[in-house]
């Protein structure tokens, strides 16, 4: 098992030697928003829980199982100015193929645009908009182990620029049973660029590799989730020369300036972000959540001003037929953004 997970991870790796995390550069970012409430509560990643949350297999597709059989999921996200962003899938197992398979779309609308020319002339309204019908599948290998993939049609439309593109995702998944503890491992949006904004200029996707893991206690209803994006690249610092250097963790701590420890240090925990879920019930279908995503806080805060910026919480029940969720995640000193989310399985209607 373990030489199967290394396996995995160094083949990832090879892949992605030149591989750059750099602003500004690749195409489809919008691949990388939260897909649900659920997860925008646990600071914006869940990797390696598997359970009947059909949206988390849009993150790691060797999370569909048979517990999301004709299940429904609808999730959108408010941000600023107007924006939103969704996700919707619909899932179903296949007992023949012993394999679970879903469909949705993600999409984000950045809404509607004053177009003026250089004399200020109004010239009418545009649109822009992007959207990926993903489509995926997983199967159990053995007891422990689970793998799937999913295929992602990206189209992008931006005044009148245009853009479409492929990209693949690649998960597994492995749990003990005996101790409550799980971890997966995930190749995202690899995959290129169909056609360009610009003739003849190939833009990137948004490639990572991410790692997770997850540990149920076992005398507390309590899950705790840790999750480290980007190990296909070491440094993803962003410093602003116009901040005044804090401290290597919260950013609260004010000093002159940073050692080598403390950069590393710093550049290793924006690579992480924390999720913890209290897990209330008998079928657990009352759940608080809260988490800490410190590459937003870091990229994000205000220097010499004290603010959330960085932390997330949520809540979670289960409500006849349905399962609601609420997801807050603070960007700003200026506020953050709202996820509803709603599910249900056609399955609980038939009984």
């Amino acid at each position: 098992m373990k030489q199967f997970l290394l396996i995995f991870l160094f083949l990832g790796l090879a892949l992605t030697t030149h591989a750059q995390r750099l602003g500004g550069q690749r195409v489809f970012e919008f691949l990388n928003l939260s897909p649900s409430a659920r997860i925008t509560a646990l600071g914006g990643q869940l990797l390696a829980v598997r359970d009947s949350d059909l949206a988390s297999a849009y993150r790691n597709p060797a999370l569909l199982n048979q517990q999301m059989d004709k299940q429904l999921s609808f999730n959108y996200n408010f941000y600023a100015a107007d924006i939103g962003s969704g996700y919707a899938a619909y899932a179903q197992h296949i007992d023949k193929l012993d394999m679970t398979f879903h469909g949705g779309i993600q999409f984000i609308d950045y809404g509607d645009f004053e177009q003026t020319d250089e004399f200020e002339q109004n010239l009418g309204n545009f649109k822009a908009a992007e959207y990926a019908i993903n489509i995926g599948a997983s199967r159990q290998l053995y007891e422990n182990l689970a793998v799937g993939a999913n295929l992602k049609f990206i189209t992008s439309q931006l005044e009148s620029y245009n853009s479409t593109g492929l990209a693949l995702d690649l998960g597994a998944y492995y749990r003990d049973t005996s101790s409550n503890f799980s971890a997966a491992l995930v190749v995202r949006n690899a995959g290129l660029t169909l056609s360009s904004y610009r003739e003849g200029n190939r833009e990137k996707l948004p490639f990572e590799i991410n790692f997770g893991i997850a540990q149920k206690l076992k005398y507390l209803p309590f899950r705790l989730t840790v999750n480290y994006r980007n190990l296909d690249q070491w440094n993803i610092l962003y410093d602003d020369p116009n901040v005044v250097d804090e401290g290597p963790l919260l950013g609260d701590i004010e000093s002159t300036e940073r050692g080598w420890f403390a950069v590393n240090l710093d550049n290793f925990f924006r690579h992480l972000s924390f999720g913890g879920e209290f897990l209330f019930g008998k079928k657990e279908n009352f759940r608080v959540r809260v988490g800490y995503n410190h590459q937003r806080r870091a990229e994000l805060k205000v220097a010499e001003f004290r603010s959330l910026a960085g932390f997330s919480f949520g809540v979670g029940m289960k409500v006849s037929k349905f399962r609601i969720e609420y997801g807050r995640a603070i960007y700003h000193l200026a506020g953050g953004v709202h996820h509803l989310s709603i599910s249900t399985s056609i399955n609980e209607f038939k009984r």
